[in-house]
């Protein structure tokens, strides 16, 4: 199964992969090493195409007082900054790094009304740099949510990857789990959390969009 943004590119890159080997046919009528090897690594191109767009189905157990991943990819830093865009103060923040071999599809964290949806424009720093949250091409959301409060998280594109979908729009009621975005080729997705969060990662561990938990309401 292949997510919805990857339709048109995996069309084009069909088209043209299909046109390589029929020229390549017809300029090579007898068996050539040449004709071979760029026919194969335009399969293989589209083949890779094919993987970074591919949006696996899953089970989404949702659960109320937990926070699920937003994302596939690696938890990179796990700190308490000063969130200073919406709410103008501490938050605990958790980045998740994905890898051009992760999947690409982002899921809502929590259940809730959308109350901030803002586009940034900005640099391409790699998505592991510790500026590249305030600093590069990227997508604040802010989730209104019964049990945490109003949760954030956003998406950040990183060296390779040049365009955001982002489809929480402000007044939307949204479901934990479900498709809220996508981001092509390598990027991050910081989750901003309220202070009092009982954290369940720890940097360096693998998560999975929609399944892993992150955190969980914490004692007062």
């Amino acid at each position: 199964m292949f997510h919805k943004e990857g339709f048109n590119i995996i069309i084009l890159f069909f088209i043209v992969v299909s046109i390589d080997v029929i020229i390549l046919e017809v300029l090579f009528k007898e068996p050539s090493t040449i004709k071979s090897l760029l026919q194969t690594s335009a399969l293989v191109l589209l083949l890779l195409i094919l993987w970074f767009f591919r949006n696996p189905k899953r089970n989404i157990n949702k659960k109320n007082d937990h926070i699920i991943s937003p994302a596939d990819g690696k938890v990179v830093n796990i700190q308490q900054t000063f969130e200073n865009e919406y709410f103008k103060e501490n938050k605990l923040q958790i980045s998740i790094f994905l890898s051009p071999f992760d999947v690409h599809v982002n899921r809502y964290p929590v259940s809730g009304e959308v109350l901030y949806s803002k586009h940034h424009h900005g640099k391409y720093l790699v998505a592991w740099h510790p500026k590249s949250s305030d600093k590069n091409e990227r997508t604040t959301i802010v989730i209104k949510n019964k049990n945490f409060g109003n949760i954030m998280y956003r998406q950040i594109a990183g060296m390779v990857a040049r365009r955001i979908v982002n489809y929480a729009n402000e007044g939307l009621m949204v479901v934990q789990g479900e498709d809220s975005g996508f981001i092509k080729f390598g990027s991050r997705v910081d989750l901003f959390l309220p202070l009092k969060s009982q954290l369940l990662v720890k940097e360096g561990d693998k998560v999975i969009g929609g399944i892993s938990e992150i955190a969980k309401l914490g004692k007062f």
